[in-house]
C-alpha cells in the first residue's frame, strides 16, 4: 500500500509541535495514555515506548518497570530528556531519535510495547506493526491506544474531509479497524486479547496483542 504520509512531514510536523505538544494535547490524550501505562505495569519487566514525545507518560511508569523511548522528533525528544533528568527518572533506561519501523534493536528484547497516538502517523502502519511484534519476547504484549476511523455515518464523512490538514499536522485521521484486522491475519504471529474504547466520545481505542 502506498504511503500517503511521509518520514520527512511527519518528522518536520512534530519539531513544530513540540514546544506546544503537552499543552494542545496533554488533557486530550490522558485517558488513553493512563490506561496504556496501567496494562504496561501489570505486565513489568522492559518495555519500549514508542512515539515517547515529549515524555507525558515516563514519570507515570511504576519505577520498577524499565522504559526504553524512542521517536522520529529531536525537538519532542529533547524535553522528554528534560524530563527524566529534572525527575530523575533512573528507570528510563535510554531515550533515542528512531524511526519505529526500523528498530535498533535486537529481536525478543522486550516484554511489552507501548505505542499511543502512532499508528496513524507513520507511512507504513503495517510494516510498523510488524516492527513492534519483531522485538517482542514471545507472550508479550502490543499495547496501542490510537483514533479509529468510523465505518460510516457523519463521523466518517468528517474525517475524510479533514484528511488533507490533518496530512498536514502530521497523523491520517480516517484509519478503519478492518486495516488492523488485515494485519493481524496476515501477521499470523499474534492474538487479539482486548479492544477497548477510550474518551472522548469512544473516538479512541485501546488495543492489545499477545504474541504467540
Amino acid at each position: 500500500m502506498a504511503a500517503d504520509i511521509s518520514r520527512a512531514g511527519v518528522e518536520k510536523a512534530y519539531g513544530r509541535w513540540a514546544p506546544v505538544y503537552d499543552l494542545v494535547f496533554g488533557k486530550v490524550f490522558d485517558a488513553g495514555r493512563q490506561s496504556t501505562i496501567a496494562e504496561a505495569d501489570r505486565i513489568g519487566g522492559r518495555v519500549l515506548d514508542v512515539g515517547v514525545g515529549t515524555g507525558l507518560s515516563l514519570s507515570e511508569y511504576a519505577r520498577t518497570t524499565k522504559i526504553c523511548g524512542v521517536d522520529i522528533s529531536e525537538p519532542m525528544l529533547r524535553k522528554a530528556q528534560a524530563r527524566v533528568r529534572a525527575l530523575r527518572l533512573s528507570n528510563v533506561e535510554v531515550l533515542s531519535v528512531m524511526d519505529a519501523k526500523n528498530l535498533a534493536f535486537p529481536d525478543n528484547a522486550f516484554d511489552a510495547v507501548v505505542a499511543q497516538y502512532v499508528i496513524t502517523a507513520v507511512p507504513d502502519p503495517e510494516g510498523t506493526l510488524d516492527e513492534f511484534v519483531r522485538v517482542l519476547k514471545p507472550g508479550g504484549e502490543l499495547i496501542l491506544v490510537n483514533h479509529i476511523g468510523a465505518e460510516k455515518g457523519l463521523r466518517k464523512l468528517s474525517e475524510l474531509a479533514f484528511a488533507p490538514i490533518a496530512r498536514r499536522l502530521g497523523w491520517r485521521p480516517e484509519f478503519p479497524w478492518a486495516r488492523l484486522e488485515g494485519w493481524a491475519a496476515k501477521h499470523g504471529g499474534i492474538t487479539l486479547t482486548e479492544r477497548r474504547p477510550m474518551p472522548p466520545m469512544g473516538h479512541f481505542s485501546l488495543i492489545r496483542y499477545r504474541k504467540s
